[in-house]
């Protein structure tokens, strides 16, 4: 287990290693940050028995994974964030336990918002004017605008995926499946955490003063605008979808209507070269010498004739040499290659699952790393806390 401590008081911030102080500053506070695995419990315990906090809250923050809540317990309140990773579209939990002048928080080794800020705070000497509860707003801003950097990549990819939708480009389903996956990761999370904050906003313990309330209430407009954006990227992911679908069913029809042309035309040829080729000796043209070749030229001119037919429809263009062939060839190889293109297609829808949850999740729905956020500044101000690039 690695305890850290910060130690404010009117002369500024400063970090301190050894034993925990039995009080806080005059006007001041006291954070404690610990990096705790499930073996570092009864560690953990030790420590935190001597603030006086719920056992089985500080248990269950470093053994069990918890949804973003609220809980008051009277003397001290606890607040369980999430953030977003850095090298995976998934989240990590960060539990805060509020005392008067006190701010604890347990967590793991990677969550690295809480790394940045506690480097930040250290060179801020305005923050140890404020309250341990404007501190753990500060946390929980930096930790929710983290998030928004999963709209801001959709916003770059989703352009590309309606692109794909238009031209019914089959890869699609497997990429418009890896990103709804990891838009509903994220979105499981945000509603809980924007429902915490508004406990939070409103609450009347008396651990939380005015400013920290105002705080956690601009956090809760943070995550109440990433709340709405990622039902409105769902929204858009469903209109993709169904703009692929109109897509594949138009290039369907395409090639039907490619082959019923084909077929209309071949009719008839097919019923003069089935009447000829009956085996009887009386057969007009038959002991001819030219016989074969008014009976071709016949089939030539009924098969300009069905084109003209198709065209004055309006079902296909005028015939330019090159393109016409072209189009029949593509419409014919792409009802020959139709069997295959099912069974592949089965095949991908199947390993969609598993693909999503792989490395390659990652790869297809964001192509960045995200940078060191404690490399940035922290701004202080209510609503304005910056966070890493994702």
């Amino acid at each position: 287990m690695d305890l850290r401590i910060l130690v404010a008081d009117r002369d500024g911030v400063t970090s301190i290693v050894g034993e925990l102080p039995d009080a806080p500053p005059e006007g001041g506070w006291v954070w404690l940050d610990a990096i705790a695995v499930a073996d570092d419990v009864a560690d953990l315990l030790h420590v935190t028995d001597r603030l006086g906090l719920d056992r089985l809250a500080v248990r269950d923050a470093v053994v069990d994974v918890d949804v973003p809540k609220t809980d008051d317990f009277g003397d001290h309140v606890l607040v369980v964030l999430h953030g977003l990773r850095d090298n995976a579209v998934a989240t990590y939990e960060v539990d805060c336990f509020l005392r008067p002048g006190w701010l604890v928080t347990v967590r793991g080794p990677e969550a690295v918002s809480v790394g940045a800020v506690f480097h930040q705070v250290q060179h801020r000497p305005d923050l140890a004017r404020c309250g341990a509860d404007e501190l753990c707003g500060l946390l929980a801003d930096v930790m929710t605008r983290r998030l928004l950097s999963v709209l801001e990549a959709f916003d770059d990819r989703v352009e590309g995926l309606v692109a794909k939708a238009l031209a019914a480009d089959p890869t699609l389903l497997e990429e418009l499946t890896a990103v709804r996956t990891d838009l509903a990761g994220v979105r499981r999370i945000v509603k809980p955490q924007r429902e915490a904050l508004d406990v939070l906003r409103h609450s009347g313990s008396s651990i939380l003063a005015d400013a920290g309330r105002r705080r956690f209430s601009d956090v809760f407009d943070v995550a109440s605008r990433l709340a709405g954006g990622l039902d409105d990227a769902r929204s858009a992911l469903a209109e993709t979808l169904d703009a692929y679908r109109g897509a594949e069913a138009r290039k369907a029809t395409e090639v039907s209507k490619v082959l019923t042309v084909y077929a209309a035309i071949m009719l008839p040829l097919s019923l003069i070269a089935g009447i000829f080729g009956m085996n009887f000796v009386d057969l007009p043209l038959l002991e001819r010498r030219w016989g074969w070749l008014i009976v071709v030229g016949a089939m030539f001119v009924i098969a300009l004739m069905s084109l003209g037919v198709f065209v004055s429809l309006g079902w296909i263009r005028r015939p330019s040499g090159r393109r016409t062939g072209e189009v029949l060839g593509k419409g014919l190889l792409e009802a020959t290659l139709a069997p295959v293109q099912i069974v592949g297609a089965v095949v991908e829808m199947g390993a969609m699952p598993l693909r999503a949850t792989g490395s390659r999740l990652r790869q297809v729905t964001f192509d960045g790393t995200v940078d060191d956020p404690a490399d940035e500044p922290i701004d202080e101000a209510p609503g304005r806390a910056t966070h890493g690039s994702e």
